[in-house]
């Protein structure tokens, strides 16, 4: 298939968005009484917590490259991600918000970029860019919850591009946020497809293998040990959020934190309704979110992991240490 059909696909892909999503045009209509640039920091940092109560307009400036570097310690391979990250930058709005969305591509890119907000939006929210390009969009978020945002290519036919790192998620919180806890973390699960190689190589991306269902590496935070060699950090007593995403696109992930329970799970990230609580793993299906908390009863180091257990020797698993006093009243060994 050539770059050219694969290119027009794209575009008609972007044509037909805009006609179908009035919500695309930047007019005076979505424009917020205030103007805020989004803080983006790289996982698994969290954007600082909302406090206002009054819509505004946020500005989100993103930029696509294509880059190589680690995915585990003895290979390489090509990213294209968001602000050199992968995942990208989570991005933290209220409903109301109107989100303006900048997305330059680097001018060394070989390919055009896109990102879509739809699941935020309630419609088609679709920017492209091509390579040393600018595009913009603004919509209004009408979704409460917790989203992926991702590539959307002519899939299958260019499916490397969700592969290779072009996702992140968005929280659409409620009016004035979410309830204050003392730690919040951002982990995305992703999987990686690619040609057999040797130790020390760039690895290349594998359509087969993605057909097949076989991943070369299924991680956390775009690295084999991520958030192993840098584990997540709390303390006895204090309440940790958890932004967990599983960007697919083969796998469901059953997350759990061996030894512990989620004391609240918001299925789907959906922070409308009322969360379930005293979950031990719960389900999160490719291209989707769900937010988890507990409060550290012990001291120790606990274990992310997907519970397709197997998975965590492909590299789906993170640590939490635990600092502070141990309480034998909970447990202890005999």
């Amino acid at each position: 298939m050539s770059k050219s059909f694969l290119r027009s696909v794209r575009h008609a892909g972007l044509i037909s968005a805009l006609v179908m999503a009035p919500c695309l045009a930047i007019n005076a209509g979505l424009v917020s009484a205030e103007t805020i640039t989004a803080q983006l920091v790289k996982a698994p940092n969290v954007p600082t917590p909302i406090t206002r109560t009054q819509p505004a307009t946020v500005v989100v400036n993103l930029e696509a490259s294509e880059w190589v570097g680690p995915i585990s310690d003895d290979n390489n391979y090509e990213f294209w991600g968001i602000n050199g990250m992968v995942p990208g930058p989570m991005i933290r709005v209220m409903v109301g918000d109107t989100v303006e969305v900048h997305l330059k591509n680097k001018s060394s890119s070989k390919q055009s970029h896109n990102l879509d907000f739809q699941k935020a939006s309630g419609g088609a929210a679709l920017v492209n860019a091509e390579p040393g390009k600018e595009a913009q969009i603004t919509f209004k978020a009408t979704n409460q919850g917790l989203f992926v945002y991702q590539s959307s290519t002519a899939a299958p036919a260019n499916i490397q591009h969700l592969l290779s790192g072009m996702y992140g998620l968005i929280l659409v919180e409620p009016a004035g946020g979410l309830k204050p806890v003392e730690k919040e973390f951002y982990v995305m699960q992703s999987e990686f497809y690619m040609k057999d190689g040797k130790k020390n190589d760039t690895l290349v991306f594998s359509n087969q293998k993605v057909t097949d269902a076989d991943a070369s590496y299924i991680v956390h935070n775009g690295h084999m040990t991520a958030l192993v060699k840098v584990p997540l950090r709390s303390k006895v007593g204090e309440t940790d959020r958890w932004f967990f995403g599983n960007a697919g696109v083969n796998f469901d992930s059953s997350w759990h934190v061996i030894g512990e329970m989620l004391d609240r799970v918001w299925p789907g990230g959906n922070v409308a309704k009322a969360p379930t609580e005293s979950i031990q793993s719960t389900l999160v299906p490719p291209g989707e979110a769900t937010i988890g908390e507990f409060k550290g009863e012990m001291p120790g180091t606990f274990v992310s992991v997907d519970h397709s257990i197997f998975r965590t020797e492909k590299g789906a698993l993170g640590l939490l240490k635990i600092d502070g006093p141990t309480n034998p009243a909970l447990f202890k060994g005999l």
